[in-house]
């Protein structure tokens, strides 16, 4: 098993005011040759948006991004005619293919929005855009890896798809626990990324928004420190 770990100290940090935020790989003015990708995942930012303050109109194209709120509201605008608000608790997804703009603006003025944002390659260029938004039964993940996103291929009810052979899991675990992990096929690498508490993989010890690439094998085993843990497990090819 060959592991890759990023200790959340190490990340690309900005502070604009209204914007503060913190790259785990190479963005914007952020630029790390050893910090590029892992496999297909290509962004993992982790924002801060001060109330009502937010991103204007911008384009994308030929990449599959996924926002998760991690606390208030982010309000999203599209030129495919989407208005929707996104909360904790929630996942979007949007595959901006052959062409898309798009804003994100904090909903309320009087408190901040933290969310993830990632990118990841697509499979396949020059699709039709298109937007995806579930409530993630938050249950399912006690002490379970829950299933949040999937390929198209495998889609199910109560997760959102794209266009990469993708698997997104969330886990929130009790203290002291170990949990397995299996991946759904050869070729494939899994970054754990620590959203709360403590975590130990392959005596590498883990802490809130440490990150850890894992590849190179078929399974393996999370064990949970004293404080509990709730993690995200990006499950990507390498190729």
């Amino acid at each position: 098993m060959k592991t890759l770990y990023h200790p959340a100290a190490s990340r690309g940090h900005a502070n604009h005011g209204w914007l503060n935020t913190h790259h785990t790989f190479s963005f914007a003015n952020y630029y790390d040759a050893e910090r590029m990708h892992f496999g297909a995942l290509r962004v993992l930012n982790d924002d801060e948006v001060a109330g009502g303050r937010g991103f204007g109109s911008h384009p994308h194209d030929n990449m599959e991004i996924v926002s998760i709120p991690l606390e208030g509201d982010l309000e999203h605008k599209d030129n495919m005619g989407n208005t929707t608000v996104i909360r904790e608790g929630d996942i979007q997804v949007m595959s901006a293919g052959s062409g898309v703009v798009h804003s994100e603006k904090n909903k309320h003025a009087d408190r901040p929005v933290k969310f993830l944002q990632i990118w990841l390659f697509p499979n396949e260029r020059g699709v039709t855009p298109r937007y995806d938004q579930v409530s993630m039964d938050t249950r399912a993940e006690v002490d379970s890896w829950q299933t949040v996103l999937t390929s198209q291929d495998d889609s199910q009810p109560g997760t959102v798809w794209i266009h990469q052979d993708a698997r997104f899991r969330i886990g929130r675990f009790s203290a002291d626990s170990t949990h397995t992990y299996e991946l759904s096929g050869a070729g494939r690498g899994v970054y754990l990324f620590v959203l709360e508490g403590s975590a130990e993989v392959d005596g590498q010890a883990l802490s809130r928004r440490d990150g850890l690439g894992i590849s190179d094998t078929t399974t393996f085993s999370v064990k949970v420190g004293a404080d509990g843990a709730r993690i995200l497990a990006m499950e990507v090819p390498m190729n």
